[in-house]
């Protein structure tokens, strides 16, 4: 008889539903721990307030999702996400200059974290393989600093009345996916492992975010529209985006870093998109859109990134992934991407190994730490030049990468072939060896072939239909 295997979920959110999801295939019982009370429908989390700020699915994630989930991504769009091809649908002001809309290459999956975060948890308790446990704290790892052997949790005593206030849950394999709160480096002390290695790059953005209802004509079909800072200034940087979501609304974030954050302030959400960033232009297209929301602001933005996978030792059963591995800036909407194509990792490692092969937990943190890498890389090429983002400043291997990257993005804005490798990065669904190709280098030192944009590549139509025409 096949003995029976466990596995523990730590955090209830994107990460760690589509973790749960990854082993309900192989384990034959998935528990996922959630402090807060998760809602049945779209509705705003208590534990989750980056939700308020615009959120994308790049098309490697979608892919992912859909690998783990299939049929979400047409119920996504059933409930009103809008599928935008890159770079056809999207209007970009990048610190090189006006990108043009060139033919699909990739694609974004745009709606609310809201509505993804409800699809997902949707499909995957409609399984039956997975158990939620709503209410509860994560109080410590349970083994020693060879193994794991399960946690210590705490039912608040409002879900679960009659129960004891705290136990244990054994388990086969525990994944922390508690985000940016994570206490597992502290855990992982506690069993007398070494401390992990960790690095901060933290530009000091704020954000700050409003919902609009869209003009009439403009509900359907309307491209992203994204004004980008310029760190290499010397200045703050300031920019916004504005995103098509769910329901004919536009959800819109502006974003400064030091000293030139947005305010919180309704009266100065239009002030700051007109009069702060580079171009006016998202400030022009909500002449015209009704505010729906009050502002929602938040400072949590820092990129943060632990080493597990470098540590000396590892604990078997045990795993960290999600923002409790690898926090971005939200602003380049790869956090999503990167925990769909993590929870794949997780599960080929699994089928590829094993459940009970030794090592199997380091080889799963080495698995899950290459999406997060790949993503680091491409927050930090804009992120660590922003003043205070280090104490230490860029290092002499970031302003290597940075002047090549600025070279290829300077190239895109008038090269077809050259935004498309730079979206394959971007869109997570090749790696960065792409853009180190002798033919790609030399495009590079070429440069653009066409000439620089004067202003935004909106359409006349597209114009109409934001009531600016």
């Amino acid at each position: 008889m096949t003995e029976r295997t466990t596995a523990v979920v730590l955090g209830g959110s994107l990460a760690g539903m589509l973790a749960a999801h990854a082993l309900a295939d192989i384990t034959d019982h998935v528990t996922v721990v959630e402090r807060d009370v998760l809602s049945t429908g779209p509705e705003p989390r208590k534990g989750l307030p980056q939700a308020r700020h615009v959120h994308q699915l790049w098309s490697g994630g979608a892919r992912a999702l859909e690998g783990l989930l299939p049929g979400i991504v047409d119920r996504l769009r059933d409930a009103g996400a809008h599928r935008l091809p890159v770079t056809t649908d999207v209007v970009a002001l990048s610190p090189h200059g006006w990108y043009r809309r060139w033919a699909e290459s990739h694609h974004m999956m745009l709606c609310s974290r809201d509505l993804l975060d409800a699809s997902v948890r949707a499909a995957v308790l409609a399984s039956g393989r997975v158990e939620l446990l709503q209410e509860t704290e994560v109080l410590g790892l349970i083994g020693t600093h060879e193994a794991v052997k399960g946690v210590r949790i705490a039912a608040h005593r409002s879900a679960s009345p009659a129960a004891p206030l705290e136990r244990i849950l054994t388990a086969d394999l525990v994944v922390d996916a508690t985000g940016r709160g994570s206490r597992a480096a502290r855990w992982l002390t506690d069993l007398g492992l070494p401390e992990v290695q960790r690095r901060e790059v933290d530009s000091g953005v704020a954000y700050a975010s409003r919902v609009f209802r869209a003009p009439e004509g403009a509900r359907e079909g309307f491209p992203i529209v994204n004004v980008q800072p310029d760190p290499r200034a010397g200045k703050p940087g300031c920019g916004g985006v504005l995103q098509p979501v769910e329901g004919g609304r536009w959800l819109v974030t502006l974003f400064g870093s030091r000293g030139g954050e947005p305010r919180v302030e309704a009266e100065d959400f239009l002030r700051y998109a007109r009069e702060d960033l580079r171009h006016p232009v998202i400030a022009e297209l909500l002449s015209f859109a009704e505010p729906l929301t009050d502002v929602a602001y938040t400072r949590t933005t820092a990129n943060r990134r632990h080493y597990y996978e470098r540590m000396p030792v590892w604990p078997e059963n045990f795993a960290v992934l999600g923002d409790a591995l690898c926090a971005l800036n939200p602003i380049y909407g790869h956090g999503m991407s990167v925990a769909a194509q993590e929870a794949v990792a997780l599960r080929d490692a699994v089928r590829r190994h094993g459940r009970r092969a030794p090592g199997l937990a380091r080889r799963i943190q080495r698995a899950v730490a290459r999406p997060a890498a790949a993503a680091w890389d491409l927050a930090l090429g804009m992120d660590v030049f922003y003043p205070g983002a280090t104490a230490e400043g860029p290092t002499r291997r970031d302003r290597i990468v940075a002047a090549y990257v600025g070279r290829l993005l300077h190239t895109a804005t008038g090269n077809g072939r050259i935004a498309r490798r730079v979206t394959d990065v971007t869109s997570l669904e090749r790696g960065a060896e792409v853009l180190l190709t002798p033919s790609v280098a030399l495009a590079a030192l070429v440069g653009p072939l066409k000439p620089p944009l004067s202003g935004p590549p909106l359409t006349a139509e597209e114009l109409k239909a934001a009531g600016l025409r």
